[in-house]
């Protein structure tokens, strides 16, 4: 059993609030409608978007290593832009990790825009060493999917202002 932190770190060019409340308040709509090759729904399976709610976000068939995974909010913090939440089922949960949490947080830029720093805390299942080359496949996943997000703002100035 392997304990683990992996963090990514980039600079958007949308403002911090905007992208909050698209991504965060609204990942169950503004997901899937922005990337279709990505998630095939978001579900609320329990609460109604705040602390203790649970959702599944369902993948297509294109992700290759799981089709589903359900995360529990533990904290949204509207004040400093922090959402943290924890991986409960689906995802590479027992199949290679025992547990994953995460945080994400956004940070308003002077220059305009912010910086989205999300981090992972995971521990591996016994015997499963961390793959770095995943990893690192990981983030670039996560950096396409951000700039997808971000040209999807920028294109769309008045939405979750």
């Amino acid at each position: 059993m392997v304990s683990g932190t992996s963090t990514t770190e980039e600079v958007v060019q949308v403002e911090a609030r905007r992208l909050w409340n698209a991504t965060t308040k609204d990942s169950h709509n503004f997901l899937p409608k922005v990337l279709p090759e990505v998630f095939t729904s978001v579900t609320l399976l329990q609460g109604d978007g705040g602390v203790g709610t649970v959702k599944q976000l369902n993948f297509t068939p294109g992700k290759k290593d799981f089709s589903f995974i359900k995360e529990r909010v533990d904290e949204l913090d509207e004040e400093n832009l922090v959402y943290k939440y924890t991986a409960i089922e689906g995802g590479p949960l027992g199949k290679k990790l025992s547990s994953a949490c995460f945080e994400v947080k956004l940070v308003p830029r002077k220059e305009g825009g912010c910086v989205a720093r999300w981090t992972c805390n995971y521990e591996t299942l016994p015997g499963v060493q961390p793959d770095e080359g995943k990893l690192k496949e990981i983030k670039e996943d996560s950096f396409g999917m951000l700039k997808k997000v971000e040209q999807y703002l920028q294109s769309n100035p008045n939405l979750y202002c």
